[in-house]
């Protein structure tokens, strides 16, 4: 009865043809009364990164004076605003930031002038200016993911995974004198290395799951259109007789769950393929016609990620500049692009508002799904810290200014949550990454133009 050494290893797996499934934490992996236990009751905290381009409504003049994305009030005793209304019910973990700008973004001189949609993304997770380049010799910083992948994610078989909704999947030389590789990631490994992004839930799925067999072996899983775990039935049987009920049933919810997933990848691709109309008919076969159908995909992918710990950092990006999309459920029929310059008329400024709203209505689908997943002595909300915003202010005029920014998470007890920090104009978003990057135990000084830490 009190045996204390016994116990499954955190990094079992099981194995079929050219699938390898990692396992969520079970109490089976946790040694009672060692030091291992302790750690298991307290894992590395996850770090999820999220950008949506062309900022806010609540950066514009009006949008600041009715207060649409940021709180009246500061401190704990905040107000939800329209567009953040979506996150109520998490409260408890949400901290607001608001009055940082984006200097790096910003032209430095006469000849990056208007090249903002060029420069935004990349400045995102960097702080940094990118050197105008349409050559290879590009520039620009390292991304706070890829600090903390570095330092926490080598023990991981992904130290990170770079997820995105739309792609231009274009190369060379864009608009205004930039490399569009500038535009298409935001995730940097170091000034030199941009991480391209996985827009197809399939190709991510595989990677999340795929065990680097051969292609021919992939290949033949999927033709006779079966899951993955149809291919490791007798590991999951002859793991199972060795836990006891609470385990099987949280592996039983966790397979059923991998399961769903894959169905919705298959209805997916089943539909581009039969010939019928799409919306997206240039896009990959994994990739849904539906925005809200595939942002729920990619954050179900990394909602898995995170609970077996094949990986403890995401990027995601949710969209690119100048997209023309149309967002139906939020009430809007005018494309994003042209909504986001608003002509600083107020009925514009409401309608952009509205897309900030579903926008924002998509992350609590996320936040859910992590709060609802068991993790060590909490949950994964408990233990991650999710950075949401925009690189961009006023959308209208392509200004950095008084940034759209959240963060959800209490990583691991360092962030407090319920709280709205509301800066002195023009505190560099660089103290809000440098903040993040300590709370998360990088112990860093300083982060590009950054002038201090905050207090969240």
């Amino acid at each position: 009865m009190f045996n204390t050494k016994r116990h499954l290893s955190r990094r079992t797996v099981l194995h079929g043809m050219g699938a390898t499934v990692f396992l969520p934490l079970l109490d089976s992996m946790i040694p009672a009364n060692t030091a291992l236990a302790e750690t298991a009751a307290h894992p590395k905290s996850r770090l999820a990164c999220i950008e949506m381009v062309h900022g806010a409504a609540g950066s514009t003049m009006d949008g600041t004076d009715k207060h649409y994305w940021s709180p009246a009030k500061e401190g704990a005793d905040f107000e939800f605003t329209d567009t953040l209304a979506p996150l109520k019910d998490f409260r408890d973990y949400l901290t607001i930031v608001t009055g940082t700008d984006l200097h790096g973004a910003m032209a430095w001189d006469a000849a990056e002038e208007g090249a903002d949609h060029m420069r935004s993304s990349a400045v995102y997770l960097t702080a940094a200016h990118p050197k105008m380049t349409e050559g290879a010799d590009i520039h620009n910083g390292t991304s706070i993911d890829q600090f903390y992948a570095e330092k926490f994610g080598q023990d991981t078989p992904l130290p990170s995974i770079q997820l995105c909704i739309e792609s231009s999947d274009a190369s060379g030389a864009c608009d205004y004198g930039y490399a569009c590789v500038y535009s298409d990631t935001i995730s940097w490994a170091n000034p030199t290395t941009p991480l391209p992004m996985t827009l197809d839930p399939r190709t991510a799925f595989e990677t999340l799951f795929g065990d680097g067999a051969t292609p021919a072996e992939r290949l033949q899983r999927q033709r006779v259109n079966a899951s993955i775990l149809d291919w490791i039935t007798s590991d999951v049987q002859s793991l199972q007789k060795n836990l006891d009920a609470t385990d099987r049933g949280r592996i039983d919810d966790y397979l059923e769950n991998v399961r769903e997933i894959e169905r919705r990848i298959q209805r997916i691709e089943k539909y581009n393929s039969s010939g019928a109309a799409r919306a997206l008919p240039a896009a990959p076969l994994g990739v849904p016609d539906s925005y809200d159908e595939h942002v729920k995909l990619m954050f179900d992918l990394q909602v898995l990620g995170f609970m077996t710990e094949v990986t403890r950092v995401s990027a995601f990006k949710m969209s690119r500049d100048v997209c023309m999309r149309v967002y139906p459920e939020s009430g809007v029929s005018t494309p994003f692009h042209t909504c986001s310059h608003h002509g600083e008329t107020p009925a514009n400024i409401a309608d952009f508002q509205k897309i900030n709203h579903y926008h924002v209505s998509l992350l609590s689908y996320f936040f859910e799904k992590m709060r609802s997943t068991p993790d060590g002595d909490g949950n994964l909300l408990d233990h991650s810290l999710v950075l949401y915003g925009s690189p961009m202010g006023d959308s209208n005029v392509h200004n950095h200014k008084r940034l759209p920014v959240l963060l959800m998470g209490h990583a691991n007890g360092a962030v407090r949550g319920n709280n709205h920090v509301k800066l002195p104009d023009g505190t560099p978003m660089a103290n809000v990454l440098l903040s993040m990057m300590n709370k998360l135990g990088m112990n860093m000084d300083s982060l590009q133009d950054s002038t201090g830490a905050l207090n969240i």
